[in-house]
């Protein structure tokens, strides 16, 4: 009956294919003889979420269990959501069209905190309660993980478990003890206990937390025995040893990354101080080559695809880049497959890889200094020079290419306005770069696009004290960056919407509280927040207001050294020592090496064996 309304409304919206499921290399397991069911919700668009090479791996690894099954579910746009509520039809999943109600786990995926009101969103369509204690012994168990699970705590009210690192043989082992708890008749509660055994789990309610008169935390506990004091992330050591998809869903509509995703690292080890994603996923791992070359073989034949992008935090890292590009090109020769280099390092070595990869076909270079002038990327760290960039910059143009994106960020910790000048005198030397290469030897049609993301700091970095630039600063940077880019010929100029960014910061280091924040502006209407169209700034203040949460608390704060913050009982594998270390090193813009040239502490060394760079 679901089936039948799903189809007479796929003649009416925008885009079908969002909502079709039966794309090739989609695993379709019997719903009947599985023992456990898993929704993988992605709480943005089907193109985003098709994108996302972190969904197809938990994917293969789930469905790789002969017990239980993996199907997939998107939020839908605002016009299949519309019939979806006129035809009263829950969200559903594309294999099965089953709602997600009837499976017994419902799984996040968090990689951006304005995403969270797609969760409730999700949840309330599949007709889930909200409150994670409202749920009934009958409901899905909810869980999430991804990056932005580093700090859970804004969505402590809603997750009934987190999963904190490496998903791959920890999704398995949270979905054997849901299913045996389950089979032996476990209540929720005594199921949710046994998921804190789990390494890299956390159960909010399993904890308690006290605040001071002045709104910091005066605690953080757990309030039973089976639940640990720390959760230590979940950390594969071996990447060739685990699950990697040889076969993706291929979709039948255009997406974000229309491509073979080939994760050739994990981690990085520049130690950039505003990333996130370099402290997150340390540390280091390196697939083989041959296991590489392998699966891109395997994939091109299973997909079709004719561009595989290597995709790591900085794949100009990886050890036998330039080996790996040249036995690619060789497999794929005569098929029409072009190779890209997305998260290039400036001071990388690249050359030879460069021209390597643009046999087949240009894909636009993408660099990202970060910052205008080399105090400042002495602050955060960054390890390069504008020598770096003009020598990429002018091989680059040299080597046939005309179109280079540089990304920035601007209210960077000490940034001034001489730094955001220094984006522009940046600009105009690529551009003169692309001008210095003789005209009948350099390709047409010069693109060089800025891109100036507002800083948010963010949890487990050195800034994860620092403040964020009040909304009128930011828009006063803008407009002088936009001014200084006008007047470089041949640059064009991207900033993202401030209110969004003050949004992030205020999620990225929330607690409990903005949970009650993040219910209110759902119930008020907000929702797809990280599409500009559809962000409600307004609506947003209005829910801080009603609730009582002042948001300058969590984004324009400075934090002071011994306050306990809202992630503190997560282990992250990189200890707060360590980054006070490394913030008070960027007060006085000193740099810290890369740990390839040696050991920096940064807390690693405590596991033995898991960080090759570690003494």
């Amino acid at each position: 009956m679901i089936s039948e309304k799903i189809e007479a409304m796929l003649e009416k919206v925008q885009k079908a294919p969002r909502y079709t499921g039966g794309e090739m290399n989609t695993a379709v397991k019997s719903w009947d003889e599985a023992e456990l069911r898993f929704a993988f919700c992605f709480p943005d668009t089907y193109e985003v979420g098709m994108s996302h090479l972190g969904m197809k791996i938990l994917y293969a690894a789930i469905n790789a269990q002969p017990w239980s099954l993996c199907e997939r579910v998107c939020m839908p746009w605002v016009d299949m959501m519309a019939l979806m509520q006129e035809e009263n039809v829950p969200l559903f999943s594309l294999e099965s069209r089953h709602p997600i109600n009837e499976f017994d786990v419902v799984g996040f995926t968090l990689q951006y905190e304005m995403s969270y009101t797609n969760v409730l969103a999700m949840l309330k369509m599949g007709n889930i309660p909200l409150r994670r204690e409202d749920r009934r012994e009958e409901d899905p168990i909810v869980v999430a993980g991804g990056p932005c699970a580093f700090n859970p705590e804004p969505l402590a009210d809603f997750i009934d478990a987190f999963m904190v690192g490496d998903g791959e043989e920890q999704i398995v082992e949270l979905n054997a003890v849901i299913r045996d708890a389950r089979k032996d008749g476990l209540s929720r509660q005594e199921l949710l206990k046994k998921l804190a055994s789990v390494r890299g789990v956390y159960v909010p309610a399993l904890y308690d937390v006290t605040y001071h008169e002045d709104g910091t935390i005066a605690s953080f506990a757990p309030n039973c025995p089976e639940a640990p004091e720390k959760v230590l992330k979940a950390i594969l050591t071996d990447l060739d040893s685990v699950i990697y998809p040889k076969e993706i869903p291929v979709p039948y509509t255009e997406i974000i990354h229309d491509r073979i995703m080939l994760e050739i690292m994990r981690g990085c080890t520049r130690g950039c101080r505003f990333c996130a994603a370099g402290m997150l996923y340390r540390p280091v791992r390196e697939r083989s080559l041959e296991h590489l070359v392998e699966l891109a073989c395997s994939l091109e034949k299973s997909t079709g695809y004719e561009e595989i992008s290597l995709s790591s935090l900085s794949s100009g890292d990886y050890t036998c880049l330039a080996e790996l590009i040249r036995e690619l090109l060789k497999r794929m020769q005569g098929k029409h497959v072009a190779i890209s280099l997305p998260s290039l390092r400036l001071d990388s070595v690249l050359k030879e890889s460069l021209e390597a990869t643009q046999q087949e076909r240009k894909t636009s270079l993408t660099f990202a200094p970060e910052a205008g002038t080399q105090r400042l990327r002495d602050v955060i760290n960054k390890g390069i020079t504008e020598a770096d960039l003009m020598e990429k910059a002018s091989d680059a143009f040299a080597g046939g290419w005309s179109s280079v994106k540089l990304y920035f960020m601007m209210g960077l910790p000490t940034e001034t306005y001489e730094d955001l000048d220094g984006i522009a005198d940046l600009a105009r030397k690529v551009v003169g770069a692309y001008f210095a290469v003789p005209k009948g030897q350099r390709a047409k049609g010069l693109r060089v696009t800025c891109s100036a993301s507002v800083f948010v700091p963010k949890p487990f970095t050195p800034f994860q004290w620092e403040p964020q630039d009040t909304l009128e600063e930011v828009q006063r940077k803008q407009l002088h960056l936009r001014d200084a880019l006008r007047q470089v010929k041949g640059a064009n100029f991207n900033y993202h919407e401030s209110g969004l960014s003050f949004m992030e910061a205020c999620f990225a280091r929330g607690d409990r509280r903005m949970g009650q924040v993040l219910l209110r502006a759902f119930e008020k209407g907000c929702m797809l927040d990280g599409w500009n169209e559809h962000f409600k700034y307004d609506t947003w203040l209005e829910a801080f207001d009603e609730c009582g949460v002042d948001p300058a608390f969590y984004a324009y704060r400075r934090r002071e050294k011994d306050e306990i913050l809202p992630w503190d009982f997560i282990d992250s594998g990189v200890t707060k020592e360590f980054l006070w270390r490394e913030k008070q090193k960027a007060d006085n813009a000193q740099t810290t090496k890369d740990c390839r040239q040696g050991c920096n502490g940064c807390g690693l060394q405590r596991f033995k064996g898991v960080c090759k760079f570690c003494g």
